[in-house]
């Protein structure tokens, strides 16, 4: 659920990075961070558990422009990838504006991608949302592994409408961008309807 701060004439949104364990939710973020002006960012902030951390932190990016007179700002979070921590997972994904799937390429990650996708739509539910209406990107992580399976085999497993898909490997940098400025393109044209 967007929230609009009249005072400041910013409009705030909220993007989920979501998947797996050890996809590289966090690696997107990092990047995302490191690679911001400071000027436009907020803290880091990481709340972290004994085997797993969750990130967030909000910027402003320049080139989106504005909706209505107003700058857009972004607050991005990803979710504990360990089923256990559930409870967070919901948590994080209440008032979500875009959901960004972060898919770990990998041949014996595959049943985890399927099952974190089963989690999401389920966690989605729970707070009324459809997946169906989100805007919604998948991200192929871990794309320079050995052991990776083709493209085309896991958007036949995981894709679920369509959705833009952006091959990554986060660590390097490549392709976090794109799948950030997918998701944030999506929910911007969201915004102008409403």
């Amino acid at each position: 659920m967007t929230f609009i701060n009249y005072a400041s004439r910013e409009i705030n949104c909220k993007i989920v990075y979501y998947g797996p364990g050890l996809c590289g939710k966090t690696t997107n973020l990092q990047h995302i961070y490191d690679s911001t002006a400071a000027q436009t960012r907020g803290k880091l902030i990481s709340l972290a558990t004994e085997t797993d951390r969750t990130l967030f932190f909000d910027f402003m990016p320049l080139e989106l422009g504005t909706v209505r007179g107003f700058k857009t700002r972004f607050h991005l979070y990803t979710v504990p990838g360990q089923v256990f921590y559930d409870a967070s997972r919901k948590l994080i994904l209440k008032g979500v504006d875009g959901v960004v799937f972060v898919a770990d390429s990998q041949e014996e990650r595959m049943d985890a991608n399927i099952e974190a996708l089963y989690n999401l739509e389920e966690n989605l539910g729970t707070h009324g949302y459809d997946l169906q209406k989100l805007p919604y990107v998948l991200q192929l992580n871990k794309r320079d592994l050995p052991n990776v399976l083709p493209v085309e085999e896991i958007v036949r497993e995981i894709n679920r409408k369509n959705e833009p898909v952006h091959e990554a490997v986060a660590a390097k940098g490549m392709g976090v961008f794109d799948t950030l400025k997918s998701v944030a393109k999506q929910v911007l044209t969201e915004l102008r309807k409403s």
